[in-house]
């Protein structure tokens, strides 16, 4: 993810599996919904203090890669659907998450 995110100075980017998508509410593809790793340019804003085991790490002058947790992340698992939410919850109430809208 650092390496795509340095190459191609992305908005941002998520990686998650589809059975996590397909258990979101409301999957509209105009929304961030926060996976197992999740990059945001820096222009996004500032990323905020998150709970554990979240890392976050910078990327160059970029922007920063949130990791949810350093094992795989599963579907499957309540605990790690529950973090997801929780970081998607902080991340929009920072306004980390809104869509951009695209200058014509």
């Amino acid at each position: 993810m650092k390496s795509m995110a340095t190459a191609w100075e992305p908005d941002f980017a998520v990686v998650m599996s589809s059975t996590h998508l397909r258990m979101l509410r409301d999957n509209d593809p105009a929304e961030i919904w926060p996976g197992w790793l999740i990059y945001l340019s820096r222009h996004r804003g500032t990323v905020p203090p998150l709970p554990a085991p979240v890392s976050i790490e910078s990327v160059e002058d970029k922007g920063t890669l949130i990791v949810l947790t350093r094992e795989r992340f599963t579907a499957s698992k309540s605990e790690h659907v529950t973090l997801a939410e929780r970081v998607r919850e902080r991340l929009d109430r920072e306004g980390l998450l809104k869509s951009l809208q695209v200058q014509s």
